[in-house]
């Protein structure tokens, strides 16, 4: 059974047992959170079913770590005029692992 479950703006397809780094949730480390579901695939039977926008499923995940992504450079330069600019990004992410499909 997969499912498309909707966190911090993005859209992933996730699977019982799989784990995933999304945008950063308000949970510490070892609690459990609800995703909100908007579609259900099942593979065996060959079904899909849609949400308007959401299912009535939730998808129950477990928080693994709080962390922040690789560094991303960013580098603004302008040829003649001695302008440059280099800054950098860190986002914040939080490991979760898919622990049950309702």
């Amino acid at each position: 059974m997969l499912a498309v479950v909707l966190a911090g703006g993005k859209q992933y397809l996730v699977k019982e047992g799989e784990s995933l780094s999304i945008e950063k949730l308000k949970a510490e480390v070892g609690e459990k959170v609800a995703l909100p579901v908007l579609a259900l695939i099942d593979e065996k039977a060959e079904t899909i079913e849609l949400g308007r926008p959401y299912l009535e499923q939730k998808i129950e995940a477990d928080v693994l770590a709080q962390g922040k992504s690789a560094k991303v450079m960013i580098q603004k330069f302008k040829s003649k005029v001695r302008y440059r600019r280099l800054r950098g990004h860190r986002q914040n992410l939080t490991q979760v692992k898919i622990s049950k499909i309702k």
